[in-house]
């Protein structure tokens, strides 16, 4: 079993993030291709949920749909608030220690607790990252983070994963750990909105 991890640090650098996207941005572009900063919220918002859902193994409708399965929705009013509330009930589920054990759902797919924790990890820190780079602001993911997730994302092909990652971007082997992350998922860590 993956040692449990606190999503404390990694929630934190997304809520600041999140603080600051100004209303004027919700239609600009952002790393996701085709996907604008309103929709990327709006994804954040349901990934909250459904992997808070999928940490108090509560299935049912936010652990058995994929995030894709009707596209990535507009934004919806009160993304804020949903937000301040969904986020640190996130890191509150992932402290339990059976939230990493047994079987849990998330998106559709049955899968172990610590695999799930992991993607939810994921989804967090690469979808803060992506939306910090879309609204101009600085991202920092913390060095324990990064470890853990280039371990996880190693594991995918380095071709791309469809639905979870593009092709790998080619940066230096000696490039910094989260670049690294970065580059493994099919990000340019270079990528800005200019």
């Amino acid at each position: 079993m993956t040692q449990t991890i606190d999503f404390q640090r990694p929630v934190r650098a997304l809520q600041r993030v999140v603080e600051r996207v100004d209303d004027a941005q919700v239609g600009d572009p952002t790393p996701c291709s085709g996907r604008s900063v309103g929709q990327l919220v709006q994804h954040i918002v349901g990934l909250s949920a459904a992997f808070r859902a999928a940490a108090d193994k509560d299935l049912g409708e936010w652990t058995d749909t994929g995030p894709d399965e009707s596209g990535w929705p507009a934004l919806e009013p009160g993304w804020r608030e949903s937000l301040s509330e969904r986020l640190p009930a996130l890191v509150e589920a992932w402290r339990s220690p059976d939230a990493w054990q047994g079987m849990t759902r998330a998106g559709g797919i049955d899968l172990p607790g610590d695999v799930a924790g992991l993607v939810a990890l994921d989804e967090v820190v690469l979808h803060g990252w992506d939306l910090a780079r879309a609204t101009g602001q600085d991202y920092t993911c913390d060095d324990a983070t990064a470890e853990t997730l280039l371990g996880f994302v190693e594991q995918f092909d380095p071709q791309g994963t469809p639905g979870l990652y593009g092709p790998a971007v080619a940066v230096s082997p000696d490039a910094p750990v989260f670049d690294r992350v970065l580059a493994r998922t099919g990000r340019d860590p270079e990528w800005s909105r200019a």
